[in-house]
């Protein structure tokens, strides 16, 4: 029966697992807690193929107690069940070390469920996720369990995997296997930090290359072609997608093109071109705002050409806009404004709209009220004091104008017409 190499190559010692040095180096926590013997209650949290898997399988070895894994995309709550009916038993002995894999699957009912059978102890839970646990696994759980993340392999770290699969192909096979130059580091660094994507792109490599000789070589055009776009990790409802939504605007913000053209590719690389287009408009609002107001229509007639081209033609105009935006001057000024006075109407702080502001619909049916409103227009520079906030808020200010060009004149214009400041000609 075919077992994937990543499978036939899973780890039995901590000293055999690669990258996660912060906590399974020498002196790491995790590393400390499985050689003391005392297994708590734990969330393996981080991205596919960077071992949470076999680190539990390690656990179950080290402690002595029966494993069973069970994924919560197909397990149910009588799945669990059958689970706790062997505590106690000549199958469970030491107690039952559950690993339920993928946990944000469960529903609410699910997990407080769970949470019945680890308060006694009996069973210790390992639970893996790739989402982020404080948003996705019940608080109750996570109060009874330590959250250890798990990071990406780098492709220094995945290099020694591969040796290691070198070895076991070349025994089972009965080759040697050679490498053309930069072949072994490419599929490292191509595999978006999962050992379990690099090593199955090897073993797809060793079946379709040509023995010569005895040797078997692996090639740089094959490799590439392997490893085509398997760097990319990408969920359309998972934390990836919000994480390079977040680094795009981060980098916008912080006004460095290179970054925004980066993860903007991420985006469109995974075919998200929704997404690329809303979060620049939001950034336009959001982060240049003010400073350069005509930056809103000119994103949204660039989203509107990408819109109607499609990828991959629609990178172009997306670009444009990135690039536009990442180098133009900064302003959060209306953001800041219209949350701060968002704020106050969630704190209840509203009252009455002023009588002058009101709509003039009673007026001409014989229940008329003065309304008191000063027409602005008919007034020098089309200004003229009155009272806009209710009276309850009517010493509040909202919107205080950024530093940039453009909020200065605007500032310093209001202030000689509203005679606040020294007169300019």
């Amino acid at each position: 029966m075919y077992q994937p190499l990543a499978d036939r190559l899973r780890p039995t010692q901590l000293e055999q697992v690669v990258g996660q040095r912060h906590i399974l180096g020498e002196g790491g926590l995790l590393r400390r807690v499985i050689e003391g013997g005392m297994i708590p209650n734990m969330v393996f949290y981080g991205p596919s193929g960077t071992g949470k898997t076999t680190v539990a399988n390690i656990v179950a070895l080290r402690s002595g107690r029966t494993l069973h894994k069970l994924n919560a995309t197909t397990s149910s709550l009588a799945d669990l069940r059958e689970v706790m009916d062997q505590v106690g038993t000549l199958l469970a002995p030491n107690g039952v070390l559950l690993y339920l894999d993928e946990i944000q699957y469960f529903n609410k009912k699910q997990q407080q469920a769970l949470l019945e059978f680890i308060e006694t102890g009996k069973i210790t839970l390992i639970a893996s996720t790739t989402e982020n646990p404080y948003f996705t696994i019940f608080n109750a759980i996570l109060s009874r369990a330590t959250v250890f993340e798990f990071h990406s392999i780098s492709a220094q770290d995945m290099l020694p995997a591969l040796e290691r699969a070198q070895g076991v192909l070349e025994e089972e096979l009965g080759v040697a296997i050679a490498w053309e130059e930069g072949v072994k580091e490419h599929l490292a660094a191509a595999s978006g930090g999962d050992v379990r994507k690099a090593l199955n792109a090897m073993e797809l490599l060793v079946g379709a290359s040509p023995r010569r000789d005895g040797v078997l070589t692996l090639g740089m055009a094959d490799a590439q072609v392997v490893a085509q776009r398997s760097s990319m990790r990408y969920d359309r409802d998972g934390d990836g997608h919000y994480d390079i939504l977040s680094a795009l605007q981060k980098s916008i913000r912080g006004s460095d093109p290179d970054g925004a053209v980066h993860y903007l590719g991420r985006l469109l690389e995974a075919g998200d071109l929704i997404s690329a287009c809303r979060r620049l408009m939001v950034i336009a609002c959001e982060d240049v705002g003010l400073a350069y107001p005509q930056v809103i229509p000119i994103v949204k007639a660039c989203v509107d050409a990408a819109n109607m081209l499609g990828l991959p033609e629609a990178q172009l105009p997306l670009a444009d806009a990135a690039i536009l935006m990442a180098t133009a001057p900064k302003s959060n000024s209306g953001h800041d404004a219209i949350l701060a006075a968002r704020a106050d109407l969630q704190a209840g702080r509203t009252g009455e709209i002023p009588r002058h502001l009101q709509n003039v619909h009673a007026d001409g049916t014989g229940f008329e009220r003065e309304q008191g409103y000063l027409y602005p227009h008919d007034y020098p520079g089309h200004w003229v004091e009155q009272q806009y906030l209710p009276d309850a808020l009517r010493e509040r200010t909202y919107y205080h104008y950024g530093e940039n060009k453009t909020e200065q004149a605007a500032k310093a214009y209001w202030e000689r017409i509203k005679g606040r400041g020294k007169v300019v000609e």
